[in-house]
């Protein structure tokens, strides 16, 4: 459909990325064009001119812009986000080799403020923040791989870049809920300790009323129940995917004990680590939020948490269960899909059915379980093309969030509501924005004092302030009013 040039600048405005390529905006006192998701400072409407292709904005004499680079884009490069994430990987492998986040800055060859821009954009977090978990990561490999596996604590914490052990607790504590040391103990004779349990802390000031609002939301769940401050929850873990039970028992003292009744501990852990979502930085977006004057969003929940579904998959097969239509009827349509294809995990749950299972079933099927034509071809091929290895959606958590937004956008079915919502609900990206859920839209109307709820363009622009850190944001937006059965599921 052919836009207008005020159609065209609305999407300047907000920096609207899905325009990328359809058109290239001119700015005729700079002579330069761009691509229409820039960051650069806006222009106004008379001074500015779109053109259908780069080289049709070089024949009117304006030249590339170096800030979001349009020739690339538009040949299919993207050479600023590939040595970023050379960068993080580098960063990644061997983290003992930056010092500090000066380094980190020093070693991309550009200034710290473009740096920090390009990592926010394109990682959600910060270089420090970044190198800080990748040490984190380090001293887990360590500890149960590496030649420190029976060194000292200090050793490891040495050996994974952290300047003092104090440091090095701070932090691991903080992602994993775990001490070194009870970490370490997860390496050993891995099914029985699932199976005998371990004590994860939550943070301090974790509201867990509001974790269990969320983990109870479907009381006639068969893949999780949640009764008296236990949680049970049908997951697959280990070699195949085999199903398994884990149980989450709350007690005092903010500790969870978590037990799984098969499967690699270490596993089992990351689903509970996923779960209450321990590496957001919860106490980060509440300070940003009163120091913007948002204080009442944060109010009596400064710890609140995105909880995070247990497999990439079980939030793929979420995203598109739940696209337009209500919460109770999406309750209903996975329910009915764990009981005809799913598994027995015990204590009366099922698993959700694995990817090659799903693949394997017919579209007919599915409709009878009332699924529209649409969504059960949309399930189904997103399942095959998971089961067959195109598209690999655990690996996305490793993933720029700009390169895992590409990936799953090319997804038939997943539309920027359907995108963003697997990536913060199941791939634990920090800066995302379903855009068009309702929980979200009345959430802004009721923060913001709106007359009605924000369009799309309105809640780009109305979300922007709360960069990096929107995906909390949303957590709390939905938490601003009881939702009605009517809204989109959150």
């Amino acid at each position: 459909m052919r836009m207008s040039h005020a159609q065209m600048y609305e999407r300047v405005l907000v920096s609207d990325a899905g325009c990328d390529g359809r058109f290239f905006p001119g700015v005729l006192t700079t002579g330069i064009y761009c691509l229409p998701s820039c960051r650069a400072r806006k222009p106004k409407a008379e001074n500015i001119r779109f053109f259908p292709s780069c080289q049709a904005a070089r024949e009117a004499g304006l030249r590339a812009c170096k800030r979001c680079h349009p020739d690339d884009f538009e040949r299919g490069a993207d050479p600023v986000l590939e040595i970023i994430e050379a960068l993080v990987a580098e960063v990644r492998a061997a983290p003992w080799e930056f010092p500090d986040a000066r380094a980190v800055v020093r070693r991309s060859g550009f200034g710290a403020t473009r740096v920090f821009e390009l990592f926010r954009l394109h990682y959600h977090s910060t270089p420090a923040d970044l190198l800080a978990g990748a040490r984190v990561a380090a001293a887990r490999r360590l500890l149960v791989d590496g030649k420190q596996k029976a060194g000292s604590l200090a050793d490891v914490a040495a050996a994974a870049g952290f300047e003092s052990q104090s440091a090095f607790h701070e932090h691991f504590r903080r992602l994993n809920g775990l001490t070194p040391s009870a970490w370490r103990e997860l390496g050993a004779d891995d099914d029985a300790t699932a199976a005998r349990g371990f004590t994860v802390t939550l943070p301090a000031g974790y509201p867990v009323a509001l974790l269990w609002r969320t983990l109870g939301r479907d009381p006639n769940g068969v893949t999780e129940r949640l009764e008296g401050g236990v949680f049970r929850a049908a997951i697959r873990i280990g070699a195949g995917g085999a199903p398994a039970l884990l149980t989450l028992r709350f007690g005092d003292g903010g500790r969870v004990r978590a037990t799984c009744s098969r499967g690699p501990a270490r596993e089992a852990h990351a689903v509970v680590a996923r779960v209450l979502g321990l590496s957001q930085d919860a106490a980060a977006f509440a300070r940003l939020a009163r120091r913007r004057g948002f204080a009442r969003l944060v109010k009596g929940r400064e710890g609140l948490r995105l909880v995070q579904t247990v497999s990439a998959f079980d939030g793929l097969a979420w995203a598109v269960i739940g696209q337009q239509i209500n919460l109770p009827f999406a309750f209903q349509l996975r329910q009915r899909l764990a009981l005809h294809a799913g598994e027995p995990a015990g204590d009366g749950l099922v698993a959700l059915p694995a990817p090659a299972t799903v693949a394997a079933l017919a579209p007919e099927m599915l409709c009878a379980l009332k699924f529209s034509r649409q969504k059960a071809d949309y399930l189904i091929n997103a399942a095959r093309l998971v089961a067959s290895g195109r598209l690999d959606l655990e690996g996305l958590r490793a993933l720029s969030a700009t390169r895992a937004e590409r990936v799953l956008s090319a997804v038939r079915g997943l539309g920027p509501w359907s995108v963003n919502y697997l990536m913060m609900r199941a791939l634990g990206f920090a800066d995302c924005v379903p855009y068009g859920d309702t929980g979200l839209t009345s959430g802004l109307q009721l923060l913001m004092k709106l007359e009605q709820r924000p369009g799309a363009d309105a809640t780009r622009r109305l979300m922007r302030v709360f960069a990096p850190h929107r995906s909390l944001a949303t957590a709390h937006l939905w938490q601003m009013k009881p939702r009605t059965s009517s809204e989109k599921h959150s």
